[in-house]
This record gives C-alpha cells, structure tokens and sequence, in this order.
C-alpha cells in the first residue's frame, strides 16, 4: 500500500505539472512564411551518393530495359504552351481519332488540358520513357455529350485560362488579361445550340477540373474501361512505325488570340 501511495502521488504530481504547462502560452508569434523552389537536374548527377547507387542499380536496369527501346520518330521538336503548340496539338488530335475508332462513337472535338503534358516531345527517336515522361498520370479517355449552349460554356471556359489542346475546333479569344470567347467553331461550322457534341477528353476534366467547371453540365458521360491516354499515345506511335511514318504536328490557329 506505501508503494501505491507513492507511485499515485507521483503521478498527480505529473498531471500537475502537464496541465500547468498546457495552459502556459508561446511567446513565438509566427511573423512570416518564405519559400523557394529547388530545381532537380544533372548538376545532382556529379554528387551521387554511391551507397544509394548500389541498391537501386537493380531496380533501375529493369526500369532500363523496358522504357528504352525505341519505338517511333519524332520529325520536330514539340513543346507544349498556350494558347496552342504542336504537342498538344498532337495529343488533342491522337485522342479524338482513337474515340472514333470505338464501336458506336463518334467524338465532334478533343479536349486536353496543358497541366496533363508533363514533359517536351523532342526530335528524333521516340522511347517508351519519352512517352511516359510526357504522361505520366493515368488519365484515361472519357467521351461527354454536351448540348451547344454547354459547349459554349465549356469553350468560355477554355478561353479564360488562355487556351487548352484542343481537336477538330477553331476558338477566337481575347488578351489573356481579359480572356473571353469572342467566336467558335466545330469541324469549320457555327455551334447549333440545341444540338448534343460528344466531346473526347480525360476522366480528371470530365469530373471539371483545371477550370473546365462547365463538363459538369454533361447530358451523358462514358469512360470506356482501360483507355488510358498514355497507351494510346503509344500505340499510336507504334503503328505509325509500322507504317514507316514519322511523329509529326502542325500549328494550324486552332486557337488565336485576337490582336
């Protein structure tokens, strides 16, 4: 019993001295926050830590084997920017023609956003990595029918972000500091408000993120199970290969900003 006496004062002792000092308030007042980004490239590449070199070295070679071999051309180099470029181009147009090869679709237009294309694709050979470096989300297609007036709204959207990869569309907007839609077309005609588009994008801008809000409006949304944007881009290299064909894209003013 003198034992359990001891060890209960002890511990009210403690709960004392725990409730004091929860009830004291810092002195420290946050008075700023600063931050700045730090950029990763080949200047890390002559500090290597050799010890961590080691243990990866047998994980990277896998890596290695599958996303170097070649698998197509690229005739230009294609970077990515508003308010359009050659590489978004490119995707745009690589998805929308895959939507008209399913079964019972028909995709009007192409829908991409620039946040999706993480990397340039550049001239000459085309490796597994290229592609995967260049998308590297698991965005996967997603047709949406949108009634024109929704269509319009869609388009007013893409124009407030100064652009987006779009296919098959002609958008006049204004100076990105006031972007607003001044004209549209869609396969070179005036939008029929009353008539329903099937709009080819990805699930992450059909759910309306990245400020397209307006997919939300949707009259119906299919996702086609494993239709990633990623192997569709691959497998459309690979059969231009095939076909002995380069990877190439055009600036076509699918997208102008009117002067």
């Amino acid at each position: 019993m003198r034992y359990l006496g001891i060890n209960k004062s002890i511990g009210m002792l403690c709960l004392s001295g725990l409730l004091f000092f929860s009830s004291c308030h810092s002195v420290y007042q946050l008075a700023g926050i600063q931050s700045n980004s730090v950029e990763i490239n080949s200047e890390y590449d002559t500090k290597q830590d050799n010890a961590a070199v080691a243990v990866f070295a047998p994980y990277k070679a896998k890596v290695d084997s599958i996303m170097s071999p070649v698998i197509g051309t690229c005739e230009v180099d294609m970077t990515s920017g508003r308010p359009e470029s050659l590489l978004s181009n490119l995707v745009a147009d690589v998805l929308r023609e895959y939507a008209n090869t399913l079964p019972g679709q028909k995709a009007d237009l192409a829908v991409i956003n620039f946040g999706g294309l993480r990397s340039n694709l550049p001239k000459g050979n085309i490796t597994f990595g290229t592609i995967y470096e260049i998308l590297p989300f698991e965005n996967s297609l997603c047709l949406v029918s949108l009634k024109g007036t929704d269509l319009i709204s869609l388009f007013s959207d893409i124009a407030k972000v100064g652009g987006q990869g779009v296919s098959n569309v002609k958008l006049l907007i204004s100076a990105p500091s006031n972007a607003e839609l001044i004209d549209a077309t869609v396969g070179g005609e005036k939008i029929d408000k009353d008539k329903i588009y099937t709009v080819a994008t990805i699930d992450y801008l059909a759910e309306g993120n990245d400020g397209l809000g307006s997919f939300l409006k949707a009259e119906k949304r299919v996702c086609p199970e494993g239709a990633v944007l990623r192997h569709i881009v691959l497998d459309y290299v690979k059969k231009k290969t095939v076909k002995s064909e380069v990877i190439t894209s055009s600036l076509d003013g699918r997208i102008q900003i009117k002067k």
